[in-house]
């Protein structure tokens, strides 16, 4: 096993989580924001599909999923970026009217980034591509911030159904 197949295991794990408490989300709880929170599972979904869709873009030269796929359109969300800093009004305009598609767009957003993944050498998870940062960022660094941020939201996601009206 090398450090590709670990972060490839690692970067299923947040879609699975998702998956295990996807017929706990309804149409009822999707919008909802458990104890007042600005964010809600509509918009953490969203985010978690956005974050790894930009950034994997980003890191394999690639057009984002969600322009050339249509997401935002079949979403009906016209939200810029990826949530990173919005204000509270622009996280609550991030709503939807159905889980399915913001599944699907989760779904498709990890299999590009276990897609790329899977085509690097593993010495470019060593190479710096963000000197601005110190230490320097390196591919691997990134991979595993992409992962890390995924999983946060999912654990958002699993208890925010605790909390959330049905």
């Amino acid at each position: 096993m090398d450090a590709r197949d670990i972060l490839t295991d690692a970067a299923s794990r947040p879609l699975a989580a998702i998956r295990a408490v996807a017929e706990l989300i309804t149409p009822g709880n999707l919008n909802a924001h458990p104890g007042g929170h600005d964010n809600s599972i509509a918009w953490l979904l969203w985010h978690m599909g956005r974050e790894i869709d930009v950034q994997v873009a980003h890191l394999a030269g690639t057009e984002e999923l969600w322009t050339e796929r249509g997401y935002a359109e079949q979403l009906g969300i016209t939200e810029e970026g990826i949530g990173y800093g919005h204000t509270p009004a622009q996280a609550r305009a991030v709503t939807a009217r159905d889980p399915l598609p913001l599944l699907d767009y989760l779904t498709a957003a990890t299999e590009a980034l276990q897609e790329y993944l899977a085509s690097l050498d593993p010495s470019a998870l060593g190479e710096v591509i963000d000197s601005d940062w110190d230490p320097p960022v390196t591919r691997g660094t990134r991979l595993v911030s992409i992962i890390d941020d995924a999983a946060q939201h999912a654990g958002q996601v699993g208890y925010a159904l605790s909390i959330a009206p049905g």
